[in-house]
C-alpha cells in the first residue's frame, strides 16, 4: 500500500469539504478549490478526518492513491494557510514593481517586462525579492517558473532570476591570455 496514500489528512475546524460525482471540494477561510477525483480512488470523510482509499492494487491505482491524498492535503492546507514562493532578482540595474494584478520588471533588456498575475496568485517587491502569495500550490509554483524563466540566472556572474533556496553553482570565467 501507499505509505503517503494511507495517511490521514486532518482538516481543521472552519475547512468543509463537499465530495460529489467525481469532484472533490475544499472550501476555507482563504478561499476555495476544486479538483477531479480520478477514477479507480475515493475519499471517505470521518468527522474530522479524510482518508483517500482505492478501489484495487493496480499500478495505476496505486500510483493515483498517493497523488490524490497530496493533491487533497495541499488544498486543505491552502485553503487555511495559503502558500508563499519566493523570487530573488540579481543583477545591475534588474528591479520589480507591482502595479495590481500586473508584474512589472528590468530584466537587462532593452524593454521593461510586463507579467499578468493570474486570478487567484498575488504578488508584493521586498528590494529585490518578488513574493508570491496564493491558494493553489499547482497555480503558484507554475507562475513562480513562469517569472523565473523570463530570466533564468546565468553561471557565471549568477545575474537573473532564482528562487530564494537556490543555490547557482558558478563557472569560472575565461583567465584570459597570459
Amino acid at each position: 500500500m501507499s505509505r503517503v496514500g494511507r495517511k490521514p489528512i486532518e482538516v481543521p475546524k472552519g475547512v468543509n469539504i463537499s465530495i460529489s460525482a467525481g469532484q472533490v471540494g475544499v472550501k476555507g477561510p482563504k478561499g476555495e478549490l476544486k479538483r477531479v477525483v480520478p477514477a479507480g480512488v475515493t475519499l471517505k470523510v470521518t468527522g474530522q478526518v479524510l482518508n483517500v482509499e482505492r478501489a484495487d492494487d493496480s499500478r495505476e491505482n496505486r500510483s493515483k492513491h498517493g497523488m490524490l491524498r497530496a493533491l487533497v492535503a495541499n488544498m486543505v492546507k491552502g485553503v487555511t494557510d495559503g502558500f508563499e514562493r519566493k523570487l530573488e532578482i540579481n543583477g545591475v540595474g534588474y528591479r520589480a514593481e507591482v502595479a495590481g494584478q500586473k508584474l512589472n520588471m528590468a530584466l537587462g533588456y532593452s524593454h521593461p517586462v510586463v507579467f499578468d498575475l493570474p486570478k487567484g496568485v498575488s504578488a508584493k517587491v521586498d528590494k529585490n525579492i518578488i513574493i508570491l502569495n496564493g491558494i493553489d500550490r499547482e497555480q503558484l509554483g507554475e507562475t513562480a517558473a513562469k517569472i523565473r524563466e523570463l530570466r533564468a540566472p546565468e553561471p557565471y556572474k549568477g545575474k537573473g532570476v532564482k528562487y530564494v533556496e537556490e543555490v547557482i553553482r558558478r563557472k569560472v570565467g575565461k583567465t584570459g591570455a597570459a
